[in-house]
């Protein structure tokens, strides 16, 4: 073999693995820069925000979307080089977490320890269903219900959300968390209801514009 063929034959070589290679991955959060909370009463407020249900086919760091176009088919896509930075169900309950904490200047006790002298309200979240459309829309409908750890009264609601979402996966996953923000904004104000009055009917089972 000549010099020049074996020039052109490493060339072509490399040209392969090039086309070869595995596409890059993309790591998604649906943590949010955290505002400045409202100042905390005189009566500091513990919340314990258990891991998040959902339907095993989210139960994973793969975004999980249905195809543009086919909103009303039953197909769905796993995005293997899309994916949150943990598994979905880990990232929704961290997101909820620091949002109500941060809406109600609350103190998050859920992996800390809880205060043995202080009421605790306790949130269970359940995502009962979910769809993202990617260039066309992110809606889901969330239930929770909320505890006190020294009572043995709860609360429970019911929310619908959705949002708009601009085109490609960094859209979608903006859609994700306004969706997100919405539903901590209802859990919060659902347990400044409840703590003000246990018997009070939850304001939250609509959907969301």
């Amino acid at each position: 073999m000549t010099s020049t063929t074996r020039i052109c034959t490493i060339a072509a070589f490399t040209v392969l693995l090039a086309g070869c290679a595995s596409a890059p991955t993309h790591f998604y959060t649906l943590a949010t820069p955290t505002a400045a909370a409202p100042a905390i009463q005189n009566s500091k407020l513990y919340i314990d925000v258990a891991p998040v249900s959902l339907p095993e086919r989210l139960a994973r760091p793969q975004l999980v979307v249905r195809s543009a176009g086919s909103a009303s088919s039953t197909r769905v896509d796993i995005l293997e080089q899309e994916r949150w930075s943990s598994p979905f169900n880990n990232e929704l309950r961290d997101a909820l977490a620091s949002g109500i904490a941060n809406r109600l200047g609350a103190i998050d006790v859920s992996r800390s320890g809880r205060p043995t002298d202080q009421p605790v309200y306790r949130i269970a979240v359940e995502l009962r269903e979910f769809d993202a459309v990617p260039g066309d829309k992110v809606q889901a409908t969330y239930g929770w219900t909320i505890s006190r750890s020294d009572s043995g009264r709860s609360s429970a609601c019911q929310l619908s959300v959705a949002a708009a979402v601009n085109p490609g996966i960094d859209g979608l996953v903006l859609g994700v968390q306004r969706t997100v923000a919405d539903v901590a904004s209802g859990i919060a104000a659902n347990i400044t209801a409840f703590k003000a009055n246990p018997a009070a009917a939850c304001q939250n089972d609509r959907p969301q514009a």
